[in-house]
């Protein structure tokens, strides 16, 4: 998909239609989205969830994104987001 918006651009628009979406996502999709979010934005603080089940989770997410450059994550989060509304459609 050839596109003249920049990665950056195209992931907050990503992030704003995910943050803008009023119905729940599966579970397995927001674990993906949560990786490449926090290495797209270079977050290392760790899952502070108040359940342990959620963090360990959270944290095997991470640990399966640890090598993924920043703008492969960027990449990464645009296409699990416009796969995920194209197949709501």
């Amino acid at each position: 998909m050839k596109s003249s918006k920049t990665i950056d651009q195209q992931f907050l628009e990503a992030v704003e239609q995910v943050n803008c979406h009023t119905e729940p996502f599966p579970a397995d999709f927001l674990l993906r989205l949560y990786a490449y979010y926090k290495r797209a934005t270079n977050n290392d603080s760790s899952p502070n969830s108040k359940n342990n089940l959620i963090n360990a989770f959270k944290t095997n997410a991470l640990f399966q994104a640890r090598d993924v450059d920043t703008n492969v994550a960027k990449a990464n989060y645009v296409e699990l987001v416009n796969s995920y509304f194209k197949n709501k459609v």
